[in-house]
């Protein structure tokens, strides 16, 4: 099943695609009582980001392909940090170049939705818990996350993390292709089988210090291949038979 959010006159509202991609309205919430799909949506469906967590869980350097192209060691666990809730940003939505940085760059990832909570989970369970997947993009603010001490503020600004166009609870994220185009140029490129640390592994290691609830997102890292964007260029990160998700990048209003 596939998950969306989306505008109805105003307010976001849960919904699910069919097979042939009809959007329909759905009431419950996914993650408690399950949604029950009612009639089709009318008109053109604007998608919002298909969740809204409690915590943005990150993994840095977790395609060891990645960590060599920064010159970065390969991390011997995985390294964590967080995007704050306000950098959400859905399919469509535009990503604002901040005037305090001078390279902004999008790394393409598979994330992965949780779905029931979860502390202290072991790896052998981890699955357990997922809802589904879906794609995301951790936007950074390359020279900003150089030359601060730790990387919230590169990574944090608002529209930093695009997420969407769905979540797909039947995805299998084992072995599949996760890229990164700018304008049309592929840029990055690469497989999940590539993970230093999976999924299981993932949820291992986060859960084991902070409680992950249903709606929350690990971003399970990036592929090499990651260069520079600038004002008036539209990113489109896919993963292999989940979809796509296009935002352009805009220069932050005065």
């Amino acid at each position: 099943m596939r998950i969306i959010r989306y505008d109805d006159g105003g307010t976001v509202r849960w919904g699910v695609l069919d097979p042939d991609g009809t959007a329909r309205a759905a009431d419950g919430d996914p993650f408690t009582e399950g949604l029950r799909p009612g009639a089709a949506v009318e008109g053109e469906v604007r998608l919002r980001a298909p969740v809204t967590p409690s915590k943005i869980v990150c993994v840095g350097r977790n395609y060891a392909d990645h960590a060599a192209e920064f010159g970065n060691p390969v991390p011997k666990e995985p390294l964590i940090f967080l995007k704050p809730s306000s950098s959400i940003a859905g399919p469509g939505d535009e990503i604002v170049y901040p005037s305090l940085s001078g390279r902004l760059d999008p790394e393409a990832e598979l994330v992965v939705v949780i779905g029931r909570r979860g502390r202290r989970v072991p790896a052998e369970d981890a699955m357990s818990i997922v809802y589904g997947y879906t794609i995301g993009n951790d936007v950074t603010a390359r020279d900003l996350q150089k030359s601060d001490p730790q990387w919230t503020r590169g990574k944090g600004f608002d529209t930093f993390c695009p997420l969407g166009p769905w979540v797909d609870t039947d995805f299998d994220p084992t072995d599949v292709r996760v890229t990164c185009a700018v304008s049309g140029e592929l840029r990055q490129d690469g497989r999940t089988r590539d993970f230093l640390f999976d999924i299981p592994a993932l949820i291992a290691y986060v859960s084991a210090f902070s409680t992950l609830e249903p709606g929350d997102v690990i971003m399970t890292g990036t592929p090499p291949g990651v260069r520079p964007v600038k004002p008036g260029d539209t990113i489109t990160v896919a993963v292999e038979g989940l979809g796509e998700l296009t935002n352009p990048v805009v220069t932050e209003a005065p």
